[in-house]
């Protein structure tokens, strides 16, 4: 009877050994795939992301037909004012951080606490990219966790022009309205290069809640942060 209890501690300590190494190997695999995906995209476009299938499911519940309206189009061929306005409203420092914007997360976290509720949020173009192609809408400590593996690896492998180039194209401008393309012609009637620099800051303001705009859909609000952007976009650096 001794020996069969002196036996117990080291069943246990194998078990939770044999435990661990199978949560560590499932993690490392875990990452291992983003990683993949990511030095893929490196060099070739993502056909869908995870944000897009999600809206493309909602949108099949209404209407089983629902397509989604997207067109990839190179860097190259997105207006430099799209850039600008999309830099300066939702990461001013994006070619001087890491990925990770330290600054206005403190600011962030600052704000908040004086307000008592969360209020304004920090998150990167890097991050937000992150987000957009793998993760799912849960907010958790887990996800963000996993958010901010990926922006790091993202951050390594590719670069910031691929990053934005990679932004612009799979951000949702409108209902089921993805990239700068289809969000140019879908509210402007005009390409992604051909925006001007009004209609790019008006891109960039409804970033936050782009459903929440029908078609040419100008508010009072939407014009007003509009103008924000418009006159923060001459200092944006991009790419």
């Amino acid at each position: 009877m001794s020996r069969s209890r002196s036996g117990w501690p080291v069943r246990l300590w194998k078990g939770f050994c044999y435990t661990l190494g199978a949560v560590v190997l499932s993690v490392a695999g875990v990452q291992l795939w983003f990683l993949g995906h990511i030095v893929y995209w490196n060099s070739f476009n993502p056909s869908s992301t995870a944000f897009m299938e999600r809206r493309l499911q909602a949108m099949r519940v209404k209407d089983g037909k629902a397509q989604l309206r997207r067109q990839w189009v190179p860097y190259d061929a997105v207006s430099a004012n799209l850039k600008r306005a999309v830099v300066a409203a939702e990461d001013a420092r994006f070619l001087d951080h890491e990925g990770f914007d330290w600054q206005a997360i403190q600011e962030a976290m600052a704000k908040n606490d004086r307000r008592g509720k969360v209020v304004a949020g920090a998150s990167t173009i890097s991050q937000q990219l992150a987000k957009n192609l793998f993760l799912s809408g849960e907010r958790s400590w887990l996800r963000k966790a996993q958010e901010a593996a990926i922006t790091w690896m993202m951050e390594h492998v590719m670069s910031k022009r691929r990053i934005l180039e990679l932004y612009l194209n799979v951000a949702e401008w409108g209902n089921g309205v993805f990239g700068a393309e289809a969000a140019a012609r879908y509210h402007f009637g005009v390409s992604a290069a051909a925006l001007s620099p009004e209609q790019a800051a008006w891109l960039a303001a409804i970033l936050p809640s782009p459903r929440t705009y029908r078609r040419g859909g100008i508010t009072g609000y939407s014009l007003q942060r509009a103008q924000t952007i418009f006159e923060r976009m001459p200092g944006a650096q991009i790419p």
